[in-house]
């Protein structure tokens, strides 16, 4: 057997040429005037190092899902990670911490309550972009289901729920799934807490990345992940390199 039947990467890339063509186009979420199509696998077991894999070829989980943007006419959506050992905070995201440091997190294994449904329609409430309805099945189905190992942290502030983390746990990685928090809480962060905790974690894990999700030149809602530096983001043609911003 060669080196490159040995390694599932490539293996995935074989497995891919018969998958699911991608399906019809639809309107971008990050760059206007866009068409976007993805291509979804369903993804009902995801064995340590699979789902690795899945994303160093641009893929995302979503639930039982795995899909990756396969657009016409462009090709800015690519996942981006952080070296963990490498990392230096920006003087910004250690006054993130500074601000923070009266908010209690706890780790755990996912459990949805009533409590994080409703921050979770909250948080939805307060971004107004109307993709998602906020439902408790929805939030089951998002962020609560699937076959990869996952974690939760929880985020309090004098015993209120303000945020919560969700992360995949890969045996050489972590990916950061999604964080939902308080919309009332704006000069907080907790976003930018959550990515910084989940450093952390890996750190103390001992694995070498951290995976953010998509990367989106241009859109600056996406744009801020390049600020975890340094970062490196997965080119069309499969290499990691700088992220190109502005």
């Amino acid at each position: 057997m060669t080196t490159q039947e040995r390694d599932p990467r490539e293996r995935l890339r074989r497995a891919l040429q018969h998958a699911p063509e991608p399906g019809p186009p639809f309107p971008c979420s990050y760059l206007p005037d866009r068409l976007a199509r993805h291509q979804t696998l369903l993804a009902t077991d995801l064995p340590p190092g699979l789902y690795h894999a899945l994303m160093d070829l641009n893929f995302r989980r979503m639930g039982e899902l795995v899909y990756r943007p396969v657009c016409d006419a462009c090709t800015a959506c690519r996942q981006i990670r952080v070296p963990v050992r490498a990392f230096e905070p920006s003087r910004a995201q250690r006054r993130c911490l500074a601000r923070n440091v009266d908010v209690a997190a706890t780790t755990g294994e996912p459990v949805l309550t009533d409590e994080k449904a409703d921050l979770y329609r909250r948080y939805l409430a307060g971004r107004h972009d109307g993709q998602m309805d906020g439902s408790v099945d929805e939030l089951a189905r998002f962020l609560y289901a699937g076959s990869a190992r996952t974690i939760e942290t929880c985020y309090r502030l004098e015993g209120r729920l303000v945020a919560v983390g969700i992360a995949d746990v890969e045996p050489q990685a972590l990916s950061a799934v999604y964080c939902y928090f308080a919309p009332d809480l704006p000069r907080r962060g907790l976003g930018v807490l959550n990515v910084l905790r989940l450093i952390g974690e890996a750190r103390a894990r001992d694995v070498e990345h951290l995976y953010l999700g998509y990367f989106v030149a241009g859109a600056q809602t996406m744009e801020y992940k390049a600020g975890y530096r340094p970062c490196e983001a997965l080119t069309p043609e499969g290499r990691w390199e700088a992220p190109r911003t502005g």
